[in-house]
């Protein structure tokens, strides 16, 4: 297998730093942004110059485009653009502020946004790469308490799969990772947290309940890096693709329900149609 050159984006924790890991080991280079890059110290003194560390905030688009390009310049090419920074906001539809609804928009979908706008030059020219977006079950699905994360995957979503049919032709892939619950801090000191409003709290309960219940048996991130690299080297890698046992139980009960509601009410649509 051909040496790959990586651009992977929030490296300091959990799949963002198991998957530069797993690429570093196997003797892939690295280009590794996180907001504080003493985090990836050890790794930098145990890959040496293999691991090129970026401090990067992907809510400044600036500072995304100049971060593609510092790693492009530096490595010659981008083989493998991986957009995992980001971090769930919980919180009821009700309960968000203005600030918290836009922090959430901002880096999920935004960050995501405008490093991909910034690797896809320097992927056309050479005709090849592969842009990974770290999505989640919760980008085909919704729960309650954390709704704009949802909006936030939904339009990673569909972005990434318009992206997939404009750069085909150009033999770029781009391929949704949907993990299900893992070990990764996600709803730990990385979340953020809105004002509960007193009203919910039985539903807020419940909701927690359902949540833990669900993500009774998390998943290792470690263990996640064996099957990014199967993703990655892929001949034709796919366009989604579930990390985990249990997304695949909640997508076909979805959307079982889904085709169940729009065939009851085929007529209707029709009757709409005039």
């Amino acid at each position: 297998m051909a040496e790959k050159v990586w651009f992977i984006t929030g490296t300091s924790r959990g799949f963002g730093r198991e998957w530069a890991i797993a690429a570093l080991e196997r003797g892939d280079k690295v280009a590794a942004t996180a907001r504080d890059t003493s985090t990836l110290d050890d790794l930098s003194e145990k890959f040496g110059d293999a691991l090129l560390p970026i401090e990067l905030d992907v809510t400044d688009r600036a500072a995304d485009f100049a971060a593609v390009e510092r790693a492009h310049d530096h490595f010659g090419r981008l083989d493998v653009v991986v957009n995992n920074a980001g971090y769930g906001q919980f919180g009821f539809i009700e309960e968000l502020s203005e600030a918290e609804a836009r922090d959430q928009i901002e880096t999920n979908v935004f960050g995501a946004l405008w490093i991909t706008q910034a690797a896809l030059p320097f992927l056309r020219a050479q005709r090849s790469g592969h842009i990974v977006q770290v999505s989640s079950i919760g980008g085909i699905t919704a729960f309650q308490n954390v709704g704009i994360y949802h909006a936030s995957k939904w339009a990673l979503e569909g972005f990434s799969q318009a992206l997939a049919q404009e750069v085909e032709s150009f033999g770029i892939h781009v391929t949704l990772v949907e993990p299900g619950g893992f070990s990764t801090d996600w709803a730990g000191s990385s979340a953020k947290r809105a004002e509960e409003i007193a009203d919910y709290a039985e539903i807020h309960e419940a909701a927690q309940k359902a949540r833990e219940k669900r993500n009774s048996a998390s998943g290792d991130p470690k263990a996640s890096a064996a099957a990014i690299l199967k993703v990655v080297d892929a001949e034709k890698p796919p366009l989604r693709v579930f990390f985990g046992s249990m997304p695949i139980q909640l997508a076909k009960a979805d959307y079982e329900s889904r085709l169940k509601t729009w065939e009851e009410w085929q007529p209707v649509a029709e009757l709409a149609q005039g």
